[in-house]
């Protein structure tokens, strides 16, 4: 890695893309620290990938700046690419040559001798787990081994920076969780990684930052503790014994805690989320209520206080928008 201390790995100003009248990615600043795993969070059409396809060079941006390691991605677009590597949303391997063929065909591209592109090859197949498959047809792989490969080919030369683009869309969860790893070990040898997701989880398990985006615009960025607390504190959640004591359980929440509660689409279950303003005491908030239920004759199964979510933190977010939008 040659990247100077402390220079983020991805510094975008005002970034830009349209297509006809669509503003594909409408004004995206981003700070990305080297070394780490950011994560771009959005739903489809949000522009995650309109964006990281501006970033890797593949497409000029219409507005703004971008910089990846200092370097200008319209102006040093060759060197922004000699210390890049994409892996998109499909797999872009031969099907019909073995994932070895694969390997060593790329190798060899990338300026790699035989006997290197062979080595390189064989080391990546035993990192990921797919000697055993390493001579059969990709088209016989599964979905987890494919991606896999695909990733394998995107480091045969070790990038300083890896685009990720909804990497696990499609996997069963084994899947995911071995292509979870494999990134993991790609950021401690060093690689930053921008990693775009539609799957809450995946950023909450990976990403130690983490831009919200939607309708081409960052409408949130932070730390998932910070996202999470921009939401609120926490919220309380209820399991009662009786279904029928959930109007009045109801009640006595919105009084004690002063929150807002969501009646769940189980009979017995209710959620109440705390405002930020809640946030000094909020367990004592919690036992008061727990304390008032029972003075009130309702039986509770279950209570819990927990902080939100990321699930809940992107619904809160992305209707915000759209209130926002509409009014």
């Amino acid at each position: 890695m040659t990247h100077a201390a402390g220079e983020p790995a991805i510094e975008t100003s005002g970034l830009v893309k349209v297509f006809g009248e669509t503003r594909a990615v409408d004004g995206i600043d981003l700070v990305v620290p080297a070394g780490t795993v950011y994560g771009v969070l959005g739903p489809n059409g949000a522009g995650k990938t309109t964006a990281v396809r501006m970033l890797a060079t593949l497409t000029r941006p219409d507005g703004g700046e971008a910089r990846v390691f200092g370097h200008d991605v319209v102006r040093e677009a060759d060197t922004v690419r000699s210390r890049v590597s994409l892996t998109g949303q499909y797999a872009s391997v031969d099907e019909d040559l073995s994932g070895q063929e694969n390997l060593v065909l790329l190798g060899r591209l990338l300026g790699h001798r035989n006997a290197a592109a062979r080595d390189r090859a064989a080391q990546l197949l035993a990192a990921f787990g797919l000697t055993e498959a390493a001579r059969r047809q990709v088209k016989n792989y599964s979905g987890g081994m494919r991606r896999r490969l695909d990733i394998a080919a995107s480091i045969l030369n070790t990038p300083d920076l890896l685009f990720l683009d909804e990497p696990t869309t499609g996997l069963d969860p084994r899947s995911r969780n071995q292509v979870w790893d494999i990134v993991r070990a790609i950021v401690a040898q060093g690689t930053t990684v921008l990693l775009t997701t539609q799957y809450l989880d995946e950023a909450d398990q990976l990403a130690s930052r983490i831009a919200v985006i939607d309708h081409g615009r960052v409408i949130a960025e932070g730390t998932k503790g910070e996202l999470k607390a921009s939401v609120g504190v926490g919220a309380v959640h209820l399991r009662l014994r009786d279904a029928g004591q959930r109007p009045a359980a109801a009640e006595v929440l919105e009084r004690t805690l002063s929150a807002a509660v969501q009646l769940e689409p189980d009979p017995v279950a209710l959620t109440a989320r705390l405002s930020s303003e809640a946030h000094d005491g909020a367990a004592d908030r919690a036992s008061r209520a727990l304390a008032e239920l029972s003075r009130a004759g309702i039986t509770v199964d279950t209570f819990s206080l927990g902080q939100p979510s990321l699930d809940e933190v992107f619904l809160a977010l992305t209707d915000r928008t759209a209130t926002e939008e509409a009014a």
